[in-house]
């Protein structure tokens, strides 16, 4: 992996820890981020030539709280930046500063970060963008694209976000149990997002530098579990990522391309993720309190547990499908059930099913690009290749217009040998 690549992943994973770190000391986002993005700068110039430091996080909370302690002597006409040179060998303040900060500590930063974004004085889709842009350092574009919304949009809601907290007086300190309970829905949606956020990516370079996204995703849901321990919902949640993220080896080919679930190779699925994503539903199901996350996890438990492909209990899928249409009823909820239809019914009756939702997904690449396969199954190849062009020019990357080439191509050679 080249410089740029192995610090773009070591400051991904180590930003919720020096943010929380950073937030806790500074009590102020803006002088929080501002602290982080020039310890990020100074690790640019700084680690390619004296190597990784032995903890990324420790070196970035304490660059970042220098760096912050300067900015405001600057705003007070006081000392100068300190040299670059006494900030760039930081190994022995570095080793003192892990050793204070361990995983209990980082723990406790990490959380207090997540339940002060997702705050009961914001509305939700505020609470969610906030804590994406801070807790994970998603971009403005990335956020927006998450909840479909423009980019302009998306940088004025985070910007009245942070301004909310910042007017409301936010107590930057651990909320009780009873604001974290209050909370922990916002919570759940924004670990989830950010597992997407990485599981989303094209393969090849993209997917390697997303992947940190989906591992501290499970890892904040882990946290979560210890505060909720007895929470079905959180169960669930962690399952569904450890189910879904036990395919990443798999999940595209040599060249990048995607790799449809039925063509996977399974003996490349994480057989411990898939244990403990299996144990943590079945415990879940236990509670019978059924919830969005439950049932999800429950789906892609049914996907782990088939052998094969052909083994896949797709009845049983469609039922959990529609249990999920009535929890959290939306096209695209609608539009995955359809692909369990067409393999229970057949593809007639999953195209009659997806029919309606053309007008509200009339932007989404997957419903194009299952119109076309379901039209291609039913030999209607002219409506294929049509519903195939609108999936190519609405796909995000590489990977999915060259997965739909593929059908196009295939069309081709039909037509050919006729």
């Amino acid at each position: 992996m080249s410089d740029i690549g192995w610090i773009d992943a070591a400051l991904t994973s180590a930003r919720p820890q020096a943010m929380g770190a950073l937030l806790r000391y500074f009590r102020d986002l803006d002088t929080a981020e501002e602290a982080f993005q020039d310890a990020c700068l100074r690790a640019l110039k700084s680690w390619p030539g004296n190597g990784p430091p032995r903890d990324p996080a420790a070196w970035l909370i304490l660059v970042g709280r220098n760096s912050g302690i300067d900015a405001a002597r600057r705003r007070n006409k006081q000392t100068e930046l300190p040299d670059e040179a006494a900030i760039s060998d930081l190994e022995d303040a570095e080793a003192d500063m892990a050793e204070r900060l361990d995983g209990a500590h980082y723990r406790d930063d990490i959380l207090r970060l997540l339940f002060i974004c997702c705050h009961p004085d914001l509305p939700a889709t505020q609470q969610i963008a906030v804590a994406l842009r801070i807790v994970s350092g998603l971009s403005v574009r990335q956020v927006a694209r998450a909840f479909l919304v423009g980019e302009s949009a998306m940088e004025q809601r985070i910007t009245r976000a942070k301004g909310r907290i910042a007017k409301a007086g936010v107590a930057f300190e651990n909320p009780t149990p009873d604001e974290r309970a209050a909370r922990l829905t916002a919570v759940a949606a924004m670990i989830y997002l950010v597992f997407n956020e990485g599981y989303s990516a094209a393969g090849g370079d993209e997917a390697e530098r997303r992947a940190p996204l989906c591992d501290e995703a499970i890892r904040l849901a882990r946290l979560l579990l210890r505060l909720f321990p007895s929470d079905p919902e959180i169960m669930g949640l962690t399952a569904l990522m450890l189910l879904q993220h036990a395919r990443v080896a798999a999940r595209f080919d040599a060249e990048g391309m995607a790799v449809l679930l039925a063509d996977q190779d399974r003996s490349r699925w994480n057989s411990r993720h898939i244990a403990e994503g299996l144990a943590l539903i079945d415990k879940a199901i236990r509670h019978r309190t059924p919830g969005p996350y439950q049932v999800q996890a429950a789906i892609a438990a049914l996907h782990a547990r088939a052998a094969k492909a052909e083994d896949t209990d797709w009845t049983q899928i469609d039922l959990l499908y529609a249990t999920l249409e009535v929890l959290t009823p939306s096209p695209v909820v609608t539009l995955n059930r359809a692909v369990a239809v067409s393999k229970v019914a057949g593809p007639e009756a999953a195209l009659e099913m997806i029919e309606p939702l053309a007008t509200r997904l009339s932007g989404y690449f997957h419903y194009f690009g299952l119109k076309g396969a379901l039209l291609k199954q039913l030999g209607r190849n002219g409506e294929a290749r049509t519903a195939f062009d609108q999936a190519i020019s609405l796909a995000h990357t590489a990977a999915e217009a060259a997965h739909i080439r593929l059908h196009l191509d295939q069309l081709t050679e039909g037509a050919d040998r006729v």
